[in-house]
C-alpha cells in the first residue's frame, strides 16, 4: 500500500491588506477591533500583523474581515503539494503459506567460558 504524502502551507496576508487600505502602522488597527469587541493588547496585535500566527480565533478573523471588507481567502492564502509517496509495511512482505510460518523461532541463550 502506498501513501501520498502532502504538504500543506499558508501565507497571511494581513500586513499586505492593511497596506491596501492606508494602515502603515500595527496600532492603527487596535481601536477598530476593540470597536468590534476584540480587545488585544498592542503587543498582540503587533504579532498579529507582523507575524504568520498558527492559531487564530474565528472571531479575530470575522473582525478583521468585517475591518478591510474581505474574506478569510484573501487574508489567508493556502497551499498544497504533494512530496512524494511512502510505502507502509504491509505490501513489502510476502504472504506466509501457513500460520507456522508467522511464528517466531526461539531464542537460545548460550555463554561462552
Amino acid at each position: 500500500m502506498t501513501v501520498k504524502k502532502r504538504s500543506v502551507n499558508y501565507t497571511w496576508r494581513l500586513r499586505e491588506i492593511m497596506t491596501e487600505h492606508g494602515m502603515y502602522q500595527t496600532t492603527e488597527l487596535v481601536d477598530p477591533l476593540h470597536e468590534r469587541g476584540i480587545y488585544l493588547s498592542v503587543s498582540q496585535v503587533h504579532r498579529l500583523v507582523t507575524g504568520t500566527p498558527e492559531r487564530l480565533s474565528l472571531q479575530v478573523l470575522a473582525a478583521l474581515c468585517d475591518i478591510f471588507g474581505t474574506t478569510p481567502a484573501d487574508l489567508l492564502v493556502t497551499g498544497g503539494e504533494n512530496v512524494g509517496i511512502r510505502k507502509t509495511g504491509t505490501t513489502d512482505r510476502p504472504r506466509p503459506a501457513s500460520v507456522a510460518e508467522l511464528r517466531p523461532t526461539r531464542a537460545r541463550i548460550t555463554t561462552t567460558e
